[in-house]
C-alpha cells in the first residue's frame, strides 16, 4: 500500500485519498482540497506605464468629449412616423363608384346567399362536433365498465398534440389564372451616417 504525505493531515493511504475524490463527485471532501499550480505562483508584476502617454490619452478623451458637447448629435428621422403632406390634404377624398341598380341588387343577393351558406356550414360542423363528443363520452363510459386502468390511460393528455398548426379556409375563392409576382422590388431605403 502506498502512502501519500499531506502536511495538513499527516499520512493518508493513497487508496482512501483517491476513493474520496473519485466516488463523491457531488460532495466536497476535505481530502479533495489541493492547491493548484496557479495558486502557488507569484503574482505578475505590473507593467510600468509612461505617465506622458497616459496623460496624452486622457487629453485626447477630454477633447473628444468637448467636441461632442459642442455639436449635438444629428438625429436620424423615422420616416414611418412622418406622414407625407400630400396624404394629409383633406380635399383628396375618393368617392365610391356609383353602381347600377341591377349590380347593387346582385351583390346584395349574393351576400345573402353567402351568409345562408356559411350559416348552414356552421350548423353542420357544430352538429358533427356534438355527435362526436357524445360518442366519445359513451365510449369512455363503456371502457370504464371494462377496465379502470384502460380508462385512466385513455383520458391521459397527449403531450404530442401541440404545437398544432392549422390552416383555415379563406372567405374568398382563388382567382383563376392568377400569375404571382416574381418578388422583385426596388430598394429605396435611405442610409444615414453619423
Amino acid at each position: 500500500m502506498s502512502w501519500g504525505v499531506r502536511p495538513a493531515f499527516g499520512l493518508i493511504p493513497r487508496a482512501v485519498w483517491n476513493a474520496s475524490v473519485r466516488d463523491n463527485h457531488w460532495q466536497i471532501s476535505l481530502l479533495g482540497l489541493r492547491a493548484s499550480l496557479p495558486m502557488r505562483a507569484e503574482p505578475k508584476k505590473k507593467k510600468k506605464i509612461d505617465p506622458k502617454r497616459e496623460q496624452a490619452a486622457r487629453d485626447r478623451l477630454r477633447k473628444r468629449l468637448k467636441k461632442l458637447e459642442r455639436v449635438p448629435p444629428e438625429l436620424i428621422p423615422i420616416e414611418d412616423f412622418n406622414t407625407p403632406a400630400k396624404l394629409l390634404d383633406e380635399s383628396r377624398v375618393r368617392d365610391p363608384p356609383k353602381l347600377k341598380m341591377e349590380e347593387s341588387e346582385r351583390r346584395a343577393l349574393l351576400m345573402k346567399e353567402w351568409s345562408r351558406y356559411k350559416q348552414k356550414e356552421h350548423d353542420r360542423e357544430a352538429e358533427m362536433i356534438q355527435s362526436m363528443i357524445k360518442a366519445q363520452q359513451q365510449a369512455l363510459q363503456e371502457l370504464r365498465l371494462e377496465s379502470e386502468q384502460l380508462y385512466q390511460a385513455a383520458i391521459k393528455q397527449d403531450q404530442g398534440l401541440f404545437p398544432l398548426e392549422l390552416q383555415g379556409c379563406s372567405f374568398t375563392p382563388p382567382i383563376a389564372d392568377y400569375q404571382a409576382p416574381d418578388g422583385k422590388y426596388r430598394d429605396i431605403t435611405k442610409v444615414y451616417t453619423q
